[in-house]
């Protein structure tokens, strides 16, 4: 707005002393101060408000609009309940440095000034802001991609002072305009987005971390990008939709704010689905990959393939040395009947396989992954993630080996920073598991690596929770066959040996469970638990002595002590 406009507007009560040359100034905002230099506040173009507690005498009128003019305000108004009338000096200093000065009545609050130029800038901004977007969204609808979402994030800071980010369904930010969000703050708000989502509420969602507010609104998908049709049910469907995140609190926003907030979302929506058709071509390597794999074709054919793909997955470094199989499977539960959702399972897994330390969508152009109808498979090159760091769960920037841990994926880090946000979003009747496998050295190893992956991945399903995850190391231990005894058998065999010592304690406090534990623990030397315990070793013969009477079983016996290992495992 024009300061011209202010004397246009009775109710503000202004009457101008100076500078009727300057009118045609922009005004960007407004700040009441009596601070004698209130320049560090100021960054040009505001209409500053006093009262002038400020001024002691004449001679401090010429300074004050020095720095006021050096600051770059466009204007000056001075209230009259203090001295009564706007002294002379303030006049002729703002004529001497072409500032021009308003008097502001008595009766008129600076608060009235502030709330009519708040809300007039505001207006000219959003509607500044709408034209913007308008014509970003009709070239990119018709043409590339000019600038992706941060252009329209850039224009939201700067023209509505609304800091925003744009995020995937477990918070990763995408897009972001200025200071990047806390991965932390970013998995909470996905997880409270995916719970609001999920009542059918229509955004945005109001969400409040760490004392801040956010509106979140959906990014729905436009249908347009060349990916298969969406998941069948429309639960899956909401976890892979992105979303907007505002540090505002759109709950108070007029009609015309929150129509531009949408047409903000359908623009990124339009860029989305750009990105997204190139995640087709992937999809169709990995789709081609799994089905040599699964039908046993020559180890020869499914190289040939493979080394057609390295380009697409590994763009400029030739071949992966070593690859792993991740399988996902989505499972919603409906009158006790369970329906898998290949499709949501894809979505899902070509996310959570993205580096998180990595803002952007760049990370995400190296995974391929196929679905079946019930699950969805990814061929991981280890060079792919070769940025996250081993504590993440990743590959090294060297050439990955299989016999160094750290180097592969592993099944448990995976779904560490993704858990809270997936959880919220499968609610209480769905379920999201996961296996991973080793790493291969070729293509002769895939069709292995494939089936434990699927090992694994239904000894993650035989576990409680909405997310779980399973890795190749554990299908060499017992851990791999406790999940599948049945729950009946399981009571049954625990109750047999635990029971009565459990009932031992609680009448005696004797903490007979405590010793069996740490004998087992200790491999049955007796002077290494006694330590454990703090007790004497006659102390620890009593008790052990104590577990063999109650149980009818000997402790020096292997069979005995692995009979008490399970039980202990599987209660």
């Amino acid at each position: 707005m024009r300061l011209r406009a202010l004397l246009d507007t009775e109710a503000l009560g202004l009457r101008l002393l100076g500078g009727e040359d300057e009118l045609d100034r922009s005004v960007r905002g407004v700040m009441t101060t009596d601070l004698r230099d209130p320049s560090r506040y100021l960054s040009g173009g505001e209409l500053v408000l006093t009262g002038l507690a400020w001024r002691r005498d004449a001679s401090d009128s010429d300074p004050f609009v020095r720095l006021l003019t050096n600051a770059g305000v466009a204007g000056l108004a001075a209230g009259e309940a203090e001295l009564g009338a706007v002294p002379d000096d303030l006049v002729e200093a703002c004529l001497r440095n072409r500032l021009p000065l308003f008097a502001v009545n008595e009766t008129v609050a600076f608060a009235t000034i502030t709330e009519h130029v708040v809300r007039q800038v505001s207006g000219e901004r959003a509607g500044d802001l709408a034209a913007v977007v308008d014509r970003h969204r009709r070239l990119m609808t018709s043409g590339p991609a000019g600038g992706g979402p941060e252009v329209v994030l850039d224009l939201l800071t700067s023209d509505l002072d609304l800091r925003a980010w744009v995020l995937s369904p477990t918070g990763r930010q995408i897009a972001g305009a200025g200071e990047a969000l806390p991965p932390r703050v970013g998995a909470r708000l996905a997880g409270l987005h995916l719970a609001a989502t999920r009542t059918g509420r229509p955004g945005p969602h109001r969400a409040e971390v760490d004392g801040t507010a956010y509106s979140l609104f959906p990014i729905r998908h436009t249908g347009r990008a060349a990916l298969p049709a969406p998941a069948p049910d429309a639960r899956g469907s909401v976890l892979s939709d992105w979303l907007l995140a505002v540090a505002a609190d759109a709950g108070d926003w007029p009609a015309a704010r929150l129509d531009l907030l949408q047409g903000v979302t359908q623009l990124i929506a339009v860029e989305r689905d750009r990105r997204d058709a190139a995640r087709a071509v992937r999809r169709r390597l990995a789709q081609e990959v799994l089905e040599l794999v699964q039908t046993g074709a020559a180890p020869t054919e499914i190289a040939a393939r493979l080394r057609v793909a390295a380009p697409v997955l590994l763009p400029g470094l030739g071949i992966a040395p070593h690859w792993q199989v991740v399988v996902a499977r989505v499972e919603w539960t409906r009158e006790e009947t369970r329906q898998p959702d290949g499709r949501a399972a894809q979505a899902l897994l070509e996310e959570i396989l993205v580096d998180p330390a990595v803002t952007g969508p760049e990370s995400a152009d190296r995974i391929a992954v196929a679905h079946t109808g019930e699950e969805a498979v990814a061929l991981v090159p280890l060079t792919a993630l070769a940025s996250r760091p081993p504590e993440a769960a990743c590959a090294s920037a060297e050439p990955a080996d299989p016999d160094r841990p750290e180097a592969a994926l592993h099944a448990d880090a995976l779904l560490d920073a993704v858990r809270e946000p997936l959880s919220a979003g499968l609610g209480d009747d769905g379920r999201l598991t996961l296996g991973v496998s080793a790493a291969v050295h070729s293509a002769e190893g895939l069709r292995g690596a494939l089936e434990e992956a699927r090992h694994a991945r239904r000894v993650a399903a035989a576990r409680p929770g909405a997310v779980c995850a399973a890795g190749h190391h554990e299908l060499a231990s017992h851990v791999l066959l406790l999940p599948f005894v049945p729950d009946d058998v399981r009571r049954a065999f625990t109750a047999r040996l635990l029971d009565p010592l459990r009932d031992y304690d609680r009448r005696h406090r004797a903490e007979l469970i405590e010793t069996l534990e740490a004998f087992l623990d200790c491999d049955g030397s007796w002077t290494r638990c006694a330590a454990r315990l703090h007790l004497h070793v006659n102390t620890l013969r009593y008790r052990v002595g104590r577990i063999e009477q109650l149980t009818g079983r000997d402790l020096s016996r292997l069979e005995d002590k692995l009979d008490f290992f399970l039980a202990l495992r599987m209660s």
